[in-house]
């Protein structure tokens, strides 16, 4: 049974796209450190990269290279200051090599050492060869695949011994709502206490609540950072940022000098329906324009989705709850993490795999059920809300226009963030026991729409709104 941590669906890492930007960025380092176990890293004389399926067709737009490029240096996605991206690879360019894992100087141009495939690899369609050529004419080589919210693997066969090397076995083992329902009512707890005892056998409790101060630090950072700046995302679409004048118009007068002053200023803003369905949008566009600007979010469960679960939690501190705590946001991230995990179990979160509705989708789920729990909904509610916000998402497509995370994927989050409220108001006043569809029966249904769907609705931009809607008419 795999077992997924709560810290692998919700990374710290830099945008635009998690499948596309960190998980090759972590695929780099990867193939560094497996140089580094091999003692080879100081006889390699040059690095050359092949991108293949989506990871060529959208690279570009999604800074494929760039991060490549960053991983081989050995930077940390993590800590790695984003204000010196530019001027790194500017660097590189300028002469013409790169610091090979912080080890060794080869000789590197992104045009000559990074080559772009248009066609797919079987296992997944975001694969990537990394070669070194070694002092004594050899060649090391490994083949990646970045499958979906950062997540790197080699191949099917060694993900379940990689996962079994990483973890012990959890507590209480889940792969499905089924069963995580199973444990709730066994235990008398709530999915947020079934997690928090999962987690803990893997660190201290003190650990875990440092890590998802750093996560929600991460995300309201992202929330402010992105109210708070003005201009036009790069990318060449011309695309304005929206988020700071709904920001302006709506934050009135009182005073702030920094994030934690500002979800207070925030709570003391007259907030009517109309108003409340502004913040939320601005709290989600915020996130993702930060995002499209290779800025520093949380993968929620992927970079593209990464707006929905701050926005919704934000919402509930600043208009449902304003006494809420760090008790609150901890319950919020374990619950969505948890839930985000059983959508990667059992179906995919990996756009390239099927479509946006493993994005969004996934995303507008988790943060429904996680609402759901801090409204004071039962476990069965909990999965009913996730169920709902993913039944009307499924067959979403994946379609940025020139490879972007941009056009339509900005909006998404804010609609997705809207659902995922509606669904858990729904879910609240429901009765699960009359539910016509499980979350599992959702998970099994958007996996066998991603399987249907055609692959150029799937992160090539080869179908839908890319191709009817050119650059030039942006």
């Amino acid at each position: 049974m795999e077992s997924i941590s709560v810290f692998d669906m919700l990374k710290i890492g830099v945008g635009p796209s998690s499948s596309h930007t960190l998980g090759p960025w972590r695929a780099a380092l990867r193939w560094i450190d497996r140089l580094q176990r091999n003692e080879q890293i100081e006889s390699v004389q040059s690095v050359h990269v092949d991108l293949y399926g989506s990871l060529s067709l959208t690279g570009k737009g999604h800074a494929t290279d760039i991060a490549v490029v960053l991983g081989l240096c050995g930077y940390d996605p993590v800590t790695f200051p984003i204000e010196n991206i530019q001027k790194t690879i500017d660097s590189i360019e300028e002469t013409g090599t790169l610091n090979f894992g912080g080890a060794v100087s080869v000789p590197f141009t992104i045009l000559e050492n990074i080559q772009f495939h248009r066609t797919f690899l079987d296992f997944h369609p975001n694969g990537m060869t990394f070669t070194a050529t070694l002092s004594n004419g050899t060649t090391e080589s490994r083949t990646y695949y970045s499958i979906g919210g950062g997540f790197v693997v080699q191949e099917e066969r060694r993900i379940a011994k990689e996962q079994k090397e990483k973890f012990s076995e959890f507590p209480f083992p889940i792969q499905t709502g089924e069963e995580l329902l199973m444990h709730c009512a066994s235990q008398g707890k709530s999915i947020s206490q079934i997690v928090l005892e999962n987690e803990k056998s893997l660190c201290a409790e003190k650990e875990i609540n440092q890590k998802l101060r750093d996560v929600w630090d991460v995300m309201l950072d992202s929330m402010y950072v992105g109210c708070h700046t003005e201009g036009t995302l790069p990318g060449g679409l011309n695309v304005r940022r929206r988020a700071y004048d709904k920001h302006q118009n709506l934050k009135g007068t009182t005073p702030y000098s920094d994030k934690y002053e500002w979800i207070h200023a925030i709570r003391d803003t007259e907030v009517k329906f109309r108003q409340i369905l502004k913040w939320v949008s601005c709290f989600a566009l915020a996130v993702n324009e930060v995002n499209a600007s290779l800025g520093r979010v949380v993968t929620a469960p992927t970079n593209g989705s990464a707006g929905v679960i701050p926005a919704v939690l934000m919402y509930y501190l600043v208009i449902e709850n304003h006494d809420g705590d760090f008790e609150d946001i901890r319950k919020f991230l374990l619950v969505a993490g948890e839930i985000g995990s059983l959508f990667k179990k059992g179906a995919t979160i990996s756009a390239a795999m099927g479509g946006c509705q493993a994005e969004i989708g996934v995303s507008s789920a988790m943060a429904a059920g996680a609402l759901t729990e801090l409204m004071g909904g039962s476990p069965d509610q909990v999965l009913m809300a996730a169920e709902i916000a993913m039944e009307h998402h499924l067959g979403l497509t994946c379609d940025p226009i020139g490879g972007l995370v941009q056009v339509p994927c900005i909006e998404r989050n804010a609609m997705g963030a809207i659902k995922a409220i509606n669904a858990c108001e729904m879910a609240l006043d429901g009765d699960p026991s009359q539910a016509k569809v499980s979350l599992d029966k959702v998970i099994s249904t958007m996996w066998e729409t991603a399987l249907d769907m055609n692959t150029k609705y799937k992160e090539t931009s080869e179908g839908g709104l890319a191709v009817n809607v050119g650059l030039s008419d942006c």
